[in-house]
């Protein structure tokens, strides 16, 4: 069955045969795999801002994984890591680890496990992008709203009533029950809480463990 294409798969280790056996197992099962026999080829080839898991050894010729793993995020690329090592310990651990890595797998490594591991990074992924997409499209219903309502909506999220809100913008309490309505439609929001939820996306600080003050 094909696998879900939201991301590839890329695998960076400097043996020849352990990159020809896990490219052949992942692209049976699926897979979208590329191979690259160093660090210094794979940041030469990839697009770091494209989603996907990186399958990546330690110790090689040239840069080894953790300082590859350490270029990665310097130049703002948040992929998945898991190292696949044969030379691993525990500091080696600890600091893959501590630097975001899934896992660290020792060579010889259970090919099963190594899947589970891709698809708990897949998942991570998934739930990154759903959560980019929801964003976007909270950002663009707040561009729908007149600067009065985004003002109006500023208040709101903050636990301001609509009297206060009326004080403070000079407008009477109809016409912010007005603006307060339109937004809560143009923003898809059912209820204040929902509208809550999506200040951060629109810039709006919202106070912490203070529910909105009623109307």
């Amino acid at each position: 069955m094909p696998r879900d294409k939201i991301a590839n798969i890329y695998l960076v280790d400097d043996d020849d045969a352990v990159r020809h056996a896990v490219i052949t197992l992942l692209a049976t099962l699926g897979y979208t795999v590329r191979g690259f026999g160093s660090a210094e080829s794979f940041l030469g080839a990839v697009d770091l801002s494209e989603s996907g898991v990186l399958l990546l050894d330690q110790r090689m010729n040239g840069m080894s994984g953790l300082e590859l793993q350490k270029e990665i995020r310097i130049r703002g690329g948040d992929m998945p890591i898991i190292f696949i090592t044969g030379h691993g310990d525990i500091p080696m651990s600890v600091i893959a680890m501590r630097s975001g890595a899934v896992t660290v797998l020792e060579k010889p490594f259970n090919n099963r496990q190594l899947i589970e591991y891709i698809e708990e990074a897949l998942a991570v992924i998934r739930k990154n992008k759903a959560i980019h997409q929801l964003q976007t499209s909270i950002r663009e219903r707040f561009g729908t709203l007149t600067s009065r309502e985004q003002e109006v909506m500023k208040y709101v999220v903050q636990g301001m009533a609509n009297r206060g809100i009326a004080e403070i913008m000079g407008l009477s309490n109809r016409t912010v029950e007005v603006h307060r309505s339109k937004a809560m439609k143009k923003m898809q929001a059912k209820t204040l809480p929902e509208l809550v939820l999506m200040a951060p996306a629109c810039g709006f600080d919202t106070p912490v463990n203070q529910p909105a003050g009623k109307a």
